[in-house]
């Protein structure tokens, strides 16, 4: 009998929190996928790798129609959060199953299109995850992913608490195996995992906070990201912040909100693989 290897050990740093699904219910095919969208096409098969809350996903499923969406989660808890938003929207054409990106539970050439969200910054293998899928993935079909890249965040006017900011949070996300500056490595990372050169195509976009409402928003969710999730115990179990440390950061967001010249960049690196 053979056994299939072990997979690498994934750490979702971010959790589940009411502050980080108020975040991921805010993406939508358009501001999220908008570099896929114009690959995608009535009658495909997709499969959409850590579907989240479900609202790209939803998205997907009403351009692909009559195609069938197949979303995915490393545990049943989180894939109740799709199967909640696609029960709400009434999507007749998605499909629900518990996978780990790592060894995907899905014979070889099954989807035209293979999606990942924000995923492979968490994941402990990004090239293996690409090389599973792109198996997973029909020749000719497309492989497509999107990840932030913190290091290249930026914001004005400058408040050094949000320096504190980004430095505990890329600390914390390196300490569980994770990849903060995902998005300048996709491309690199693809060809690791056996697409040519030629079959890969990289690219870039933003969220850009600016407006004094999607200021307000981006700053409180990230204060209480940073207070009340599970994210904030991370830093104090593991000694990176004490409380008082998460308050004066959160005190940092909400004082760069209240900046009448705010801004907020939150580069994406983008890529479409040709498999």
């Amino acid at each position: 009998m053979t056994t299939r290897p072990e997979t690498p050990q994934n750490t979702y740093t971010h959790g589940h929190h009411e502050s980080v699904l108020r975040s991921h219910r805010w993406r939508t095919a358009e501001n999220s996928a908008g570099y896929l969208l114009p690959h995608l096409s009535a009658g495909h098969s997709v499969l959409d790798v850590g579907c989240g809350p479900g609202t790209i996903t939803a998205d997907l499923a009403e351009r692909a129609a009559p195609g069938t969406v197949t979303a995915v989660e490393i545990t049943e808890e989180a894939l109740s959060l799709g199967r909640d938003e696609i029960a709400r929207r009434g999507t007749p054409n998605v499909r629900f199953a518990v996978a780990d990106v790592h060894a995907l539970d899905f014979p070889d050439d099954s989807f035209d299109v293979v999606h990942a969200h924000q995923v492979l910054q968490h994941v402990a293998d990004p090239v293996l995850a690409l090389k599973e899928m792109r198996r997973v993935c029909k020749p000719g079909g497309i492989v497509a992913a999107r990840d932030g890249d913190y290091g290249e965040f930026r914001w004005f006017p400058e408040v050094p608490a949000l320096d504190e900011w980004l430095r505990l949070y890329q600390a914390l996300a390196t300490s569980n195996s994770g990849h903060p500056d995902a998005g300048r490595r996709l491309r690199g990372w693809a060809l690791a995992a056996g697409f040519p050169e030629d079959a890969v195509t990289a690219g870039a976009s933003s969220w850009v906070f600016a407006e004094p409402a999607d200021r307000q928003w981006w700053a409180e969710l990230w204060a209480d990201r940073t207070t009340k999730s599970s994210t904030a115990a991370q830093y104090v179990e593991k000694g990176f912040a004490y409380l008082e440390d998460l308050e004066a950061v959160a005190a940092g967001w909400r004082s760069w909100a209240a900046a009448e010249d705010g801004w907020f960049n939150v580069v994406h690196g983008e890529i479409i693989c040709v498999a």
